[in-house]
């Protein structure tokens, strides 16, 4: 018992001492026990490696402006609604995820097509959209032509399945939402009867929730002009969102974003 006794306060002033010296990376030495007996310890004191910071890649930093922007926004009206009412009202809500995308775009490119300037697709006009109702696809513009998005997910009602199938579809589909995707729907919601747009900001898995942010999903008229409320960080549960488009003719889209998003700059190289 003496001996490990011995030995293990033996074993701590090394450490300690190595320790405080800050040099040692490893430390061997001979510890005379009280018989006679030889002792080599070999202690490894090396200080545990820090994790690299992550990489900001173009692409997300492109995400960050965009969300930035819309938060600055939403700062700026302060919990005042804004005219969302005629074809250039950047508060409308698809104007307003195409004016964020806009003021940020110049400053990106696709490594793909690294001449081409980024542009967002119109929605789809409401005769193309037939049989399903307008307002949860939009035009089909090709990489090659400027459009840095793809369809990542998309949910379309199925009469073929129960009310209860198609709903559970539709909150598998919202759980497959990431950062910085680009949000279409058809609802019929609390809010309104039509299209809506959004930004996502995440998928929480602990809450089954989703934050976004958006324009003139609240709202209303006064004197027969509508305004909008800007929203940033907005909670709600995948099944409230899943029912606000899960409806017959109606569905939803996720627009993300491809990875090859690189800086202006750089495709001049």
């Amino acid at each position: 018992m003496r001996r490990i006794g011995t030995l293990l306060l033996a074993c701590l002033m090394l450490m300690s001492f190595a320790i405080a010296e800050g040099s040692l990376q490893k430390v061997e030495e001979e510890i005379m026990l009280d018989d006679g007996e030889e002792l080599l310890l070999d202690l490894d004191v090396s200080e545990p490696e820090e994790e690299a910071p992550a990489v900001l890649t173009a692409r997300d930093d492109f995400i960050d402006r965009i969300i930035n922007l819309g938060e600055q926004l939403y700062i700026q009206a302060d919990g005042k609604s804004k005219r969302a009412h005629y074809a250039g009202d950047i508060y409308v809500c698809k104007n307003f995820t195409v004016y964020l995308f806009r003021q940020n775009r110049d400053s990106f490119r696709m490594a793909e097509f690294p001449t081409t300037q980024l542009v967002i697709p119109n929605n789809l006009p409401a005769k193309k959209c037939k049989p399903y109702y307008y307002g949860f696809l939009w035009e089909d513009v090709p990489a090659s032509k400027g459009n840095p998005f793809y369809e990542a997910a998309q949910f379309v009602y199925d009469t073929s399945l129960t009310k209860e199938e198609n709903l559970e579809l539709a909150k598998a589909f919202m759980r497959q939402v990431q950062r910085g995707d680009y949000f279409q729907m058809s609802a019929d919601y609390a809010y309104g009867v039509g299209a809506h747009s959004a930004i996502m900001l995440s998928y929480d898995p602990e809450t089954d929730s989703i934050h976004w942010m958006d324009s003139n999903m609240r709202g209303g008229k006064r004197n027969g002009i509508r305004y909008g409320i800007v929203q940033f960080d907005e909670v709600a549960s995948v099944e409230w969102w899943a029912k606000a488009f899960c409806h017959k003719k109606r569905g939803a889209t996720i627009y993300r974003l491809r990875d090859d998003i690189i800086y202006a700059e750089d495709a001049q190289k």
